[in-house]
Formats: structure tokens, sequence, C-alpha cells
């Protein structure tokens, strides 16, 4: 009988990071989606690489495509811990036409295939293949264990979800004994669960394979003319016709919340709306996804920064913080910080009311601004006086504005902002650079 630390010396998980996120807009015009900040601190990736190094599984390919500049620069400088004489790596795999000479990436399962040669090498028995851009935890060995006891070459982890989401996932329906009996790839309609009409069985991303078949059917889905070159367009589908492919619920290997433990928590941020609902979670009161577990952390590149800091404006008004997570160098001076996310670096001046905000790495918020429900980008700085979140119309008029009401605002679009209306503008050459940090 096979334990878990046995199974995880056994296997290698590679992870699909060259996505674009395309549904995320301007978030992902620099990074790839599975570089994008989340929660604070972390990048969307350390989450699956988290996994697989707290499952015990340390033998890692990260495969990747677009933007991947910012992605290969974070996981060279916070993922470089592993170490190669124990058998430990994170190989990173970006596209480089190995196998076909004419093609980049052509889907999940030509990523694999064209590496397939580096991953032969490593001699895995089995393969973990993971989506590299949602937020969850999860035991990957109890996945493979579960999969070795089922038998079958193919095992997919699946989650109930509501059905009106299912169109944008692979969607399974399973026999009495987990089997897969029927694949569809963000159907229009989607089949619901026996008993339930409101949901659907979706597939996570989440694929266990013993390496040989997957070392097979990737031979022949390169030599068919008509594949997709993907996973849940060709591969799995043609794998549930043979019967041999079985679902692992993801119930079964799910991290809890110590506070939540009936929640199997998994998310897939690939929205702006869906992205900042993510972020609120971290700074709700009792958050479903718990990022403070010593016993399963999430790991990522730690910026060397002195603590988060609360001032006084120059009249001696306090900052007031609620219920929101300030990160390593961000200073705050005499604002008020609600139900708010701020990333590290953050500069907050006087007299400024943030409410439900997501703000990214070394933005600055200069004195005056009311933000409520927005999404500031990397590096952005708001003239003083800026209000977001008010007036729709406006909103929608200077900046993207999603479907849910939640507003991005970027570098580019605040150059577009200043050309269009230099009266929001007026001094701020000047007084930026007389700003006394703490105080102004």
């Amino acid at each position: 009988m096979e334990n878990a630390r046995d199974v995880a010396k056994q296997t290698l998980a590679l992870v699909l990071a060259g996505g674009r996120g395309s549904r995320l807009h301007m978030l992902t015009d620099r990074r790839a989606k599975p570089a994008v900040y989340f929660g604070g601190k972390f990048r969307i990736i350390d989450f699956a690489l988290s996994n697989c190094v707290n499952s015990g599984i340390t033998r890692i390919g990260v495969v990747t495509q677009y933007k991947s500049h910012s992605l290969l620069r974070h996981l060279q400088s916070g993922w470089s811990f592993l170490r190669n004489q124990f058998n430990e790596f994170i190989d990173l795999l970006p596209a480089q036409q190995r196998v076909d000479e004419e093609h980049w990436y052509q889907g999940t399962a030509d990523a694999v295939y064209q590496n397939i040669d580096i991953i032969r090498n490593h001699r895995p028995k089995y393969i973990v293949i993971l989506a590299g851009d949602h937020i969850y935890k999860m035991d990957y060995a109890a996945m493979v264990l579960d999969h070795i006891h089922h038998g079958k070459p193919l095992t997919v982890a699946c989650i109930p979800i509501p059905r009106k989401d299912a169109r944008a996932y692979g969607v399974m329906a399973v026999d009495g004994e987990g089997t897969i009996t029927d694949f569809v790839e963000k159907p229009a309609d989607p089949p619901c669960m026996p008993g339930d009409e409101t949901r659907s069985l979706a597939s996570m991303g989440i694929y266990v394979f013993d390496a040989d078949y997957l070392f097979e059917v990737l031979q022949k889905d390169a030599e068919n003319p008509n594949s997709h070159r993907d996973f849940g367009m060709d591969i799995i589908p043609a794998m549930v016709r043979e019967h041999k492919a079985y679902a692992h619920d993801f119930s079964l290997s799910c991290i809890r919340n110590a506070g939540n433990p009936d929640i199997c928590y998994w998310r897939d941020v690939g929205t702006i709306d869906a992205y900042w609902e993510a972020n609120m979670d971290i700074a709700s009161v009792q958050p479903q996804l718990d990022v403070y577990d010593t016993n399963w952390p999430i790991w990522t590149h730690q910026v060397q920064m002195p603590p988060a800091k609360y001032v006084q404006d120059i009249n001696g008004t306090s900052s007031i913080v609620r219920n929101s997570v300030c990160s390593a160098g961000c200073i705050i001076s005499g604002s008020s910080i609600n139900q708010s996310v701020l990333f590290s670096a953050a500069r907050v001046h006087s007299n400024c009311f943030l409410t439900e905000a997501v703000v990214l790495p070394s933005c600055v918020i200069n004195r005056g601004c009311r933000l409520t429900k927005v999404v500031l980008d990397r590096g952005v700085e708001l003239p003083r006086d800026l209000i977001v979140g008010e007036d729709a119309e406006v909103d929608a008029r200077r900046f993207y504005r999603s479907e849910g009401g939640v507003v991005l605002i970027t570098r580019e679009m605040m150059k577009k902002l200043r050309a269009n209306e230099p009266e929001l503008f007026k001094d701020f050459d000047s007084y930026r650079a007389s700003a006394v940090p703490l105080y102004v």
C-alpha cells in the first residue's frame, strides 16, 4: 500500500501558466494571468506551487508563453529555495518550439507535448497537470492516491458550481462509481447534476495521468490533424469515450479553513468582478480562504520592506483602518481605509477614504481622494481629490467599469485622463515634487 510521501516522490507536476487571461482586461496587458497580484502579497500562481510543495511534490515544471517576463522573474526570485541536489526543482518551460518548429504552443495538450522529452528525462510514474490561474488549497498527493486506488489512467478533479457559471468550464457527468461518462468543454447549455438543476459538475483543470499513458495519448493527438491540441476539447473527451477517466471529488483533498470547515474554497479569478470579490474575502472578518494557516503556508517572493505604518496627518487626524489588509511598506496618513486590500509600498495621503479597494504595489493615492469598489493596477498614482465609484457614467468614461460595478484603473488610463481632463492634474507635478511622504 503506497503512502502519500511515496507517491509524491514518483510524481511530476506541470503548471500550465501561459494563458493571457483576457477576461481580466487591462490587468493582464503587461503580465500573464498567473502572474497577477492577489491577496496583499501573493501572485496567483503561488497557490498552485504552494500546493505542490506542501503536498510533497517538489519536481515541478512551469509552462509559460504569454508575456511571461514578470512571471519568470517572480519564479526566479521567490521559488529558488528548492534544492536540485535533492531532486527538487522548478523547471521553467517557455514556448521554444522544441518539437514543432513551426508553431508556439497551440493548446494545453500541445504545451505538454512540446516538452515531452524534458518530462521523460525525469522518469515520473504519475504526472499532475495544473492550471496556474486558480485560487485554492489542495493536497495533490491525496488526489494521486485516489487516482491509484481507482486504477484508471486519468483522474480529473471536479467541483459542483452554479449552473449559470458552468459555461466557462469543462462540465462532466459521472456514474455511481465515479467514472466520467460524459465531458463537454464550455457548453452553451451546461448539463445539471442529477437531482440538482441549479448546479453542474465542473472540471477544476487539475488532472492526474499515468505518465506512460499520457505520453502515448499526446503522441496520438499530435498526429491527428483535426485536433485542437487541448486537454478539455480533445484528450479528456476521447478518454471518457473509452471509460478511462475517473472524477476526483475535491472535498476529499481540499485543505479546509479551520474557521469554516464546511467550505472547500476554489475560485477562478478570471474576471475583474471575481478577482475583486476574492480579494474582498481576504479582507473580511472570517475569510473563506485561510492564508494564515501555518500548516499549509502560501509561499511567495518576499520583498524586504519595513512594516506598514499608520500616522496622523499634519492637522493631527489619525488614520482609521477597518477589516483591511495592509502589506509591508505601506504608509497611511490621516485617512480612512475600510474593507480594502493594500499591497506593498502603497502610499495613502491625508484625508482619503478607501472602501472596498484593491490597491496593487507601489500605488500613490494623493490627498483627498475617495475610492469605492476599485482596483488600482501596480504603480498607479492618483491626483488630489479624485472621486471614483460614486458616478457610474463618469467612471465608465474615464476608466474600465465591470458589469458588477468594479472600476479598474491602470497607468495607461491615467495618462489618457491627464490628456483629456488636464484640470484634474492642476499643479500635479509641483505638489508631487514637494510632497512630504507622511504628511502631504
